[in-house]
């Protein structure tokens, strides 16, 4: 080896053990699924946050970075997570006139929906004969992923089981999301967007705003809204169950 490729190698060593190279890897894998999505039209299957997640993965793999160093880096982005959600406090405040003569039928449906996603996970997992570990971690899924592993800290189980779970859902409900509302014959966005929020969570959300913005301020009030009531009753609901 010569010194430029030992100097070459050197360098590499020192990225693929730095927290900073883990916070590259995850920028740019995200960067590389907003292209992919762009470029397909915003295909709903062409989802940026599972292009990345696919991404990533490979380049863990690749450099074989274990989970906990490459956290350390991507931990920057994780502390985001709450801020990003605190922020669609903005676009439902700009709209609360309108979003107020809809309340009632709105807490409602919130309340239906949350209430579906947690008896349809916990069921199905308990059915299956699933881990009382795996089962644990769906009560707090149903809300957005922050949110959803503040909620399993309370709860004792596994914020990072329950932040997979509640990220596949978001993956899931933003791909599949539209078909399934078409399929329904749901056609006014509010309602659209409101359903993706409730069941899609922050990964809905960012799918319903690049379809429509009365869409997207709509998802955001669910996914808030979700997030507010799903901390006060999961804890109880599960205290309850135990």
């Amino acid at each position: 080896m010569n010194p430029d490729q030992l100097q070459i190698a050197e360098i590499w060593v020192y990225l693929s053990g730095s927290p900073l190279f883990a916070l590259i890897i995850t920028l740019t894998a995200y960067q590389a699924g907003i292209l992919f999505y762009e470029k397909a039209n915003k295909n709903p299957l062409a989802n940026p946050v599972a292009i990345a997640v696919v991404l990533v993965a490979i380049a863990l793999y690749l450099v074989g970075m274990p989970y906990q160093r490459y956290f350390e880096g991507a931990q920057f982005v994780h502390f985001l997570l709450g801020t990003a959600t605190v922020a669609l406090a903005v676009p439902i405040y700009r709209s609360f006139a309108i979003l107020k003569t809809r309340l009632i039928p709105l807490t409602i449906a919130l309340l239906c929906g949350g209430a579906v996603s947690i008896a349809s996970a916990v069921g199905i997992s308990t059915f299956l004969g699933a881990d009382t570990a795996i089962i644990g971690a769906f009560y707090p899924k149903s809300v957005t992923a922050p949110i959803a592993m503040g909620i399993a800290e309370r709860v004792g189980v596994s914020p990072t089981l329950t932040a997979v779970f509640a990220i596949v859902t978001g993956i899931l409900g933003a791909i599949l999301g539209s078909s399934i509302l078409n399929l329904l014959g749901m056609r006014a966005w509010w309602q659209r967007g409101f359903a993706m929020g409730v069941a899609a969570h922050g990964i809905g959300t960012s799918r319903a705003f690049a379809v429509h913005p009365e869409a997207g301020v709509y998802a955001s009030l669910a996914m808030g809204m979700h997030g507010i009531l799903g901390a006060i009753l999961i804890p109880l609901l599960v205290s309850y169950i135990r």
